[in-house]
């Protein structure tokens, strides 16, 4: 089975091959010809996801699901948020965006923070959201050099390391985007 995941960045890609199973293989947009940059113009995590998703299907007719992840951080009323990947500006720097991160909570106790990633599947004409959520608390400091985007920030609850310094394998089980994933696979699983 293909799927197209409506995405360029090669990190997640990776991530997503990694957890799904061999029998479904991913296109991505460059794959499908798509290289315009796809709006994310709603305030929500979840309504991002819908915007990518139907932007491919509405434009190139395929089955595809995409993804929004922000970075919920508590003592911030829920910042970054859907604005997670831009959070230090429109160049959109991971470097920046956690370094900003990390100096806007110099001094704060509460460290509490979940990552939320939302699926939209679009297929056979119909639209399915899956959730996944990990929880867990910002780290004082940078640590590890695995993964991507806040990783190196960000300790899973019942870990001492941060997703940065997981293998791969550990994080893809117990991440946000592998529960949502997981949920996507479960999904298909059923409509055998």
């Amino acid at each position: 089975m293909q799927l197209v995941f409506a995405s360029n960045n090669k990190n997640k890609i990776k991530e997503i091959q990694q957890i799904l199973p061999q029998s479904i293989t991913i296109l991505s947009l460059e794959d499908i010809g798509c290289h315009e940059e796809i709006p994310e113009t709603s305030n929500t995590i979840e309504g991002n996801a819908i915007l990518k998703a139907n932007y491919v299907t509405q434009k190139y007719g395929y089955d595809c699901f995409a993804d929004d992840t922000g970075l919920e951080v508590e003592a911030l009323n829920g910042e970054p948020g859907v604005y997670s990947a831009r959070y230090a500006g429109e160049q959109r720097n991971s470097e920046d965006n956690l370094n900003k991160l990390l100096d806007v909570l110099t001094g704060e106790t509460n460290r509490n923070a979940q990552f939320k990633t939302v699926i939209a599947l679009n297929t056979n004409g119909k639209q399915h959201l899956f959730t996944g959520i990990a929880p867990g608390k910002i780290s004082l400091e940078k640590s590890g050099a695995e993964g991507f985007g806040y990783d190196p920030i960000f300790q899973p609850e019942g870990y001492q390391e941060t997703f940065a310094e997981m293998a791969s394998d550990l994080k893809n089980k117990i991440s946000h985007r592998a529960i949502a994933t997981q949920q996507l696979i479960s999904f298909f699983e059923n409509q055998k």
